[in-house]
């Protein structure tokens, strides 16, 4: 009975989100961008693609980052009214090297998209590399960034998996025979190589890139943070810490963001997928637009 109770509400959900985005909001596409160690793939296993397929959006394709530049695959697959493209992103690469595909992915869109509008959605490190391709290439023609669970106020845990993995100095050999033996070979090796991207997840501080990015000018378009809170028996997001997440606290977009607090941990849930599809059909605004 709970099953059907549960498979009941997925469906009045969808077919609400369907009813509100009408031909009236036709044009639209939804840009998804994964987190660390995550890829397009991300959207699909944790069930959001499918919800927001049942809907009313199209899948129309991943786009690949690639030495000579980006591809979208399938190629030449028709998007439709309401388009959802997935992207693959180096996701141990310095977040800089992230949003420069990423940028050259969203012109790309909107060159095949022209009278579109695009709704950048992006999880976890997704949401930073979004913010940075957004301040860095344009904005084009996003009108909306969506972020969950994004550390954009950075995250300790990217510093203590730092600390955990410097292995110089003379009792370097020592520590990095430890911490191997605790986390095993593949797990240091891959964050051994993600050191850059790690540095750029950091608390900001004076110097470095969330720092930066925190007190730079973004565009002028609606960003709206999902925000993972606790509730009774969930202890709520322990990668990113709540506050972090909430785009309302980043200096440069003071009162012009709005957050939406839901109780889970830090992975993509089928639930991100029935908030996204509630979310995107609205039309977007900015805080002070929505405030008038």
């Amino acid at each position: 009975m709970k099953r059907w109770r549960n498979r009941s509400w997925l469906a009045l959900c969808c077919a609400l989100g369907l009813v509100c985005a009408s031909p009236a909001s036709a044009g639209r596409i939804l840009v998804l961008v994964h987190g660390y160690l995550g890829d397009a793939a991300s959207w699909q296993h944790s069930g959001v693609l499918p919800v927001l397929e049942q809907a009313g959006w199209r899948f129309a394709g991943d786009w690949q980052s690639t030495p000579s530049g980006v591809r979208l695959e399938p190629a030449g697959r028709p998007a439709g009214e309401f388009a959802i493209y997935r992207v693959n992103l180096p996701s141990t690469a310095p977040l800089m090297v992230q949003s420069s595909y990423l940028g050259g992915m969203l012109n790309a869109i909107a060159q095949q998209h022209p009278s579109d509008t695009i709704d950048l959605i992006g999880h976890s490190a997704g949401g930073v590399v979004a913010r940075l391709a957004l301040i860095n290439y344009g904005a084009g023609t996003v009108t909306r960034l969506i972020t969950i669970a994004a550390p954009n106020l950075g995250t300790d845990r990217a510093a203590q998996a730092l600390d955990a993995t410097n292995d110089g100095g003379l009792f370097g050999g020592i520590k990095r025979w430890v911490v191997k033996r605790q986390v095993g070979e593949d797990v240091y090796r891959t964050v051994q190589l993600s050191r850059g991207v790690l540095m750029d997840l950091s608390p900001p501080v004076p110097g470095n890139l969330l720092y930066w990015l925190n007190g730079s000018q973004h565009p002028e378009i609606a960003y709206v943070a999902v925000v993972r809170g606790a509730a009774f028996g969930m202890p709520g997001d322990q990668v990113v810490p709540a506050p972090s997440q909430d785009l309302r606290l980043v200096p440069a977009l003071r009162g012009r963001a709005s957050a939406q607090v839901v109780p889970g941990e830090h992975q993509l849930t089928q639930q991100d997928g029935l908030l996204l599809a509630q979310l995107v059909s609205k039309p977007a605004q900015t805080a002070s637009t929505s405030a008038q």
